[in-house]
C-alpha cells in the first residue's frame, strides 16, 4: 500500500536538477518587476561601487532640476549684481557705424536728466574724453557710459572686448557704411557682447521715404543682426526705454574675459623709479598706479598683469580707495516709489579726507616670475670625454682612405683641408636652405608666369593719350616701388597656384647638396616622422605641456573655484612696477588702458597655432613668415607664422601663401594663452594703415605638431617603353640619381615608380612604373622637411593710422558709379 502511494505521488527532483536557461521571448522586464521576483534578495555584483552610485529614476529627475535651479539663480544672481551697489557699473560703448551719424547727440541724450540720470563723474575712463559716469535712480543702476573714436580700430576693440553692453548707432537709411562693416567684422571676430541697435534721425524723414528706408534698414540688419531689434533714439523718452533695455537685458559671456580678472583704467598715474633695487642706478622704468573696477573674478596680488599692447608686469599692492560712483541705499523710505529721494546718491569728490585702505601687498616668495623664456644652456647634451667603443671607431674611421679627386702633386695634408672645405660649404648651403628655397621658387615661378602672360613683342602696342588732371591726382597717390612689390608677389602666388610646389633643380651645384634637408616619404599619412628630431634652437626657449588639455582643464577649474583677493566690483588701485613710460604717452594720447590679470603659464613663450580663415574681401597675397599683426584674445602683438593645412593625420602640409577657400591653421612664437580665445590678423600696410586679412580663433598650444614643406622636382618622360621610360630634366648628374634613387616618383596623372638606374652621366635616368606613361604626362618627386616660424616676437604691435576717408577713395567711388 505504501508503495502503491509513492508511485502516485511520483519523482521529486533533488537540489542538482539541471535548470535550462528560460526561452527568450524579447519582453523586457521592468525595474520593478525584477525586484519583485527577487523578493528583497541583493546579488552580490549590487554591493560593488559601480552599483552603489545607481540612482533611481526619480532621483535623477530631482538632481537634474535642481543643477538647473542652481544655475538660474547663479545667472539670475550675476545679472543683478551687474550696475547695482554690489557690483561694478554697468559699462557701455557707444559706437557709430555711419560717418554721417552724430554721436555726440547720441551721448548727451543717454546722460541727460530727462532720461532720469544723473551724470555723478564725467571723464570717467583714461583716455576718453567723452565718458560718463552716471546713476539712475529709478532703476536703482549705475552706468559708464564711453564713446571712442571709431577711427582709432585699437581703441574701438580694446573697450569692446571689456564692454557689457554695445550700443551700435546707425543710419536711417544706410544702416552703416564701409568702415563700419568693416569695424563689425573685427567686433564679430573678437567676441561681441550683448548688444543694442539704434537708429538715429527717422522722425526729420516723410511719411513714404520713413517706410522705405525702415523697410530697407530692416533687410540690412538681417545679414548681420538676423534677431536683433532697431530702437529709436531721437527723444529723452527714447533714451530711457534704452536705458532700461540696457539694465535688463541678457549678458552674453565671453570666454576669455570671464575666466580672467580684468579691469579698464579709470585713473592713471605714474611715479619714475629714483633708484633700482639693490641701490643701483635708476633704470627710466617707473610705478604705474590704475584705478577701476574688478571685473570678471577675484583678483590676485601675486598674479602677473598684463597691459594690451605693453606686455607683461608685477603687482606689488592693491589698495582700495573711495569709490567714485557710490550707490547707497537709506534703510527708510519716505518718498514715492520713482522719485529722487528713494536713492542717495553721493559725489566722489570727498576721497581726500577718506583714508586708502591697502588691501593686499605682494609676497616675493610667492609672486610668479616674469620669465618669458626658458634658459638655455649651450653646454647642455655635450659630450665630456669620448668613451672608449667611440674612440675605437674614430681610430679605424681615420685609417679607411677616402677617394676623392684633387689638384695633381696635392699633398696628404692639404686633400685633408679639401675635404674640410668641402664639408664647410655643405653646412652653409645646409644653412641658407630655407632663403635658398624662397629664391629659387621666386626665379622658376616668376618665369613660369611671365611665359603664361605672353611676351612684350606679341601684346598689341596703345596709342599713347594725353593725362587728364584726374589721372594726375589718382598717380600722385600711386606708390611704384609698392605697385612694383605687388606684382611680384601677385606673380609668386600665381605661379604657385599653377605649379604647386614646384621647384627647379639648380644647375650650378648638385642637388643632394641644395636638397640635403629634405628626404622622401613612401605615404605622406602613415610614414612616422619623429617630432623631437634635429629642433632648432629656438626650441631650447620655449615651454611646453605634458599634456595642454589636461593642463587647461585644471587650472580653468581652480580659477572657476577662486575665491580670495579682490572681489568683483569693488574699486581698487594696481601697483604695477617697472612699466615704461611709454604706457603713460599712449593715454596721453588718448587710447584707453585694459588690464587683464594673466592665469598661471601665461607669461611663458610655446609654440601656438590658430585657427583662422580668410577675409572675402581681402585679395593681398600673404605669404609665410611674413610679418603680420595679431590680436589673440587680450593680446595683440607682431609675428612671422607659417601657414599649415588643418587635418586630423599627425603631419600637416604646409601652405606657402595663406590661403582664400580653406580654413588654415597659422603656427607662431607667442605667449601661452589657453582657449577660447578669438583671434584678429592684421597686415600693416607701408602708410601706417592696417587690413584685416584673417578671423579666427586659439586652437592650441603644441609644439610637437609636425609641419611639412613639401617641394616637388618634376622631369619630362624622354622615351617611353611599356612599363619604363627615361626620364630627363629632373637631374643633371649621375651622382644625384644615385642619391634621390631610394625616393618614390609619381606622376600627375596617377602613376606610381621608381628609379631603377642612371644612363649616362647627363642626368638620364631609366625609370619604373606601374602602368604605361602618356607623352604628355610629368614625372615628380616629392620631397619633405620640416618646417618652423622665425622669433621675430615682439609685444609692442603698432598703432595704426586713424582711418580718413581720402580724397583718392572718393574719386575711385565716383569713377565706379559713373
Amino acid at each position: 500500500m505504501a508503495a502503491g502511494e509513492e508511485n502516485q505521488q511520483g519523482h521529486r527532483a533533488g537540489v542538482y536538477k539541471q535548470k535550462n536557461k528560460g526561452h527568450k521571448h524579447g519582453k523586457h522586464r521592468t525595474k520593478g518587476e525584477i525586484e519583485k521576483d527577487n523578493k528583497g534578495r541583493v546579488s552580490v555584483t549590487a554591493l560593488t561601487k559601480k552599483q552603489r552610485r545607481e540612482q533611481k529614476r526619480m532621483d535623477r529627475r530631482h538632481q537634474a532640476n535642481q543643477h538647473r535651479k542652481n544655475k538660474k539663480d547663479m545667472v539670475l544672481t550675476e545679472k543683478r549684481r551687474l550696475g547695482s551697489k554690489d557690483g561694478p557699473p554697468h559699462l557701455v560703448v557707444v559706437v557709430t557705424l555711419h560717418a554721417g551719424v552724430d554721436a555726440a547727440a547720441v551721448a548727451k541724450l543717454l546722460c541727460s536728466e530727462g532720461a532720469g540720470g544723473l551724470v555723478r563723474q564725467e571723464r570717467c575712463v583714461s583716455g576718453v574724453a567723452e565718458s560718463f559716469g552716471l546713476i539712475l535712480p529709478r532703476f536703482k543702476q549705475r552706468f559708464t557710459l564711453v564713446r571712442p573714436d571709431t577711427a582709432d580700430l585699437y581703441a574701438l576693440l580694446d573697450l569692446a572686448k571689456m564692454a557689457d553692453s554695445l550700443v551700435f548707432v546707425l543710419d536711417p537709411t544706410e544702416g552703416w557704411d564701409s568702415y563700419g562693416d568693416y569695424c563689425l567684422s573685427c567686433l564679430f571676430a573678437q567676441g561681441l557682447p550683448s548688444h543694442v541697435l539704434v537708429g538715429q534721425g527717422a522722425p526729420e524723414l516723410s511719411g513714404k521715404r520713413r517706410v522705405e528706408s525702415k523697410r530697407a534698414l530692416a533687410k540690412i540688419l538681417e545679414y548681420r543682426f538676423p534677431d536683433s531689434r532697431l530702437f529709436p533714439l531721437d527723444t529723452e523718452q527714447d533714451a530711457l526705454l534704452i536705458l532700461r533695455h540696457l539694465s535688463a537685458q541678457r549678458q552674453r559671456k565671453l570666454g576669455f574675459r570671464s575666466r580672467r580678472p580684468h579691469l579698464v583704467a579709470q585713473s592713471v598715474s605714474y611715479t619714475p623709479n629714483t633708484s633700482a633695487p639693490g641701490g643701483a642706478p635708476a633704470t627710466g622704468l617707473g610705478t604705474l598706479h590704475v584705478s577701476g573696477y574688478v571685473r570678471g573674478c577675484p583678483l590676485q596680488v601675486d598674479r602677473l598683469v598684463h597691459l594690451t599692447g605693453y606686455g607683461d608686469f608685477q603687482l606689488s599692492q592693491v589698495d582700495a580707495p573711495v569709490d567714485p560712483l557710490p550707490l547707497i541705499f537709506p534703510t527708510t523710505r519716505t518718498a514715492k516709489p520713482g522719485k529722487e529721494g528713494e536713492v542717495d546718491m553721493q559725489v566722489g569728490g570727498d576721497t581726500d579726507a577718506a583714508p586708502v585702505r591697502v588691501l593686499m601687498k605682494a609676497d616675493p616668495a610667492r609672486r610668479e616670475s616674469l620669465q618669458a623664456e626658458a634658459e638655455v644652456d649651450p653646454m647642455d647634451g655635450e659630450q665630456t670625454w669620448p668613451t672608449d667603443t667611440e674612440l675605437v671607431e674614430a681610430e679605424e674611421a681615420r685609417k679607411v682612405k677616402k677617394l676623392m679627386k684633387v689638384p695633381k702633386g696635392t699633398s696628404d695634408y692639404q686633400a685633408s683641408w679639401i675635404g674640410e672645405e668641402l664639408d664647410g660649404d655643405a653646412e652653409s648651403c645646409d644653412d641658407e636652405d630655407d632663403e635658398d628655397d624662397d629664391d629659387d621658387e621666386i626665379d622658376s615661378n616668376s618665369q613660369t608666369a611671365g611665359s603664361l602672360c605672353g611676351s612684350d613683342e606679341e601684346q598689341e602696342e596703345l596709342s599713347p593719350t594725353e593725362p587728364t588732371g584726374a589721372d594726375q591726382r589718382y598717380d600722385d597717390h600711386i606708390d611704384e616701388e609698392e605697385e612694383g612689390e605687388g606684382l611680384k608677389r601677385y606673380r609668386e602666388a600665381r605661379a604657385h597656384e599653377l605649379f604647386p610646389d614646384e621647384v627647379d633643380t639648380p644647375l650650378n651645384m648638385p642637388a643632394k647638396n641644395r636638397f640635403q634637408r629634405y628626404r622622401g616619404l613612401k605615404s605622406f599619412r602613415s610614414t612616422p616622422w619623429d617630432p623631437m628630431e634635429n629642433l632648432p634652437p629656438d626650441y631650447s626657449r620655449i615651454f611646453q605641456f605634458k599634456s595642454f588639455d589636461r593642463t587647461r582643464r585644471r587650472i580653468l577649474a581652480e580659477a572657476a573655484k577662486e575665491e580670495e583677493g579682490a572681489m568683483v566690483g569693488w574699486y581698487v588701485t594696481l601697483h604695477i612696477i617697472d612699466v615704461p613710460p611709454s604706457v603713460m604717452e599712449g593715454v596721453a594720447a588718448g587710447r584707453p588702458l585694459v588690464v587683464v590679470s594673466l592665469m598661471p603659464h601665461e607669461q611663458k613663450m610655446s609654440v601656438m597655432h590658430l585657427l583662422v580663415r580668410r577675409q572675402p574681401n581681402n585679395k593681398d597675397t600673404i605669404k609665410a613668415k611674413e610679418e603680420l599683426v595679431f590680436q589673440c584674445g587680450f593680446r595683440r602683438f607682431r609675428a612671422s607664422p607659417i601657414f599649415s593645412q588643418h587635418t586630423t593625420a599627425d603631419k600637416h602640409k604646409m601652405e606657402r601663401f595663406l590661403r582664400q577657400d580653406a580654413p588654415t591653421v597659422v603656427t607662431v612664437y607667442a605667449p601661452i594663452t589657453f582657449p577660447p580665445a578669438g583671434t584678429l590678423v592684421f597686415k600693416q600696410r607701408d602708410d601706417g594703415m592696417q587690413d584685416l586679412v584673417a578671423t579666427g580663433s586659439l586652437l592650441s598650444c603644441d609644439p610637437q605638431r609636425v609641419v611639412l614643406k613639401r617641394l616637388v622636382l618634376s622631369g619630362h618622360p624622354f622615351k617611353i617603353n611599356k612599363h619604363s621610360a627615361v626620364v630627363r630634366y629632373m637631374f643633371f648628374n649621375r651622382e644625384d640619381i644615385l642619391w634621390f634613387k631610394p625616393v618614390e616618383l609619381r606622376t600627375k596623372w596617377g602613376r606610381r615608380g621608381h628609379i631603377k638606374m642612371a644612363l649616362g652621366t647627363h642626368g638620364h635616368m631609366k625609370c619604373q612604373f606601374d602602368n604605361q606613361l602618356r607623352s604628355q604626362d610629368t614625372v615628380m618627386m616629392n620631397l619633405f622637411k620640416r618646417a618652423y616660424p622665425r622669433w621675430t616676437y615682439d609685444p609692442y604691435a603698432p598703432i595704426p593710422l586713424p582711418w580718413v576717408k581720402s580724397e583718392l577713395s572718393e574719386e575711385i567711388e565716383d569713377a565706379d558709379m559713373d
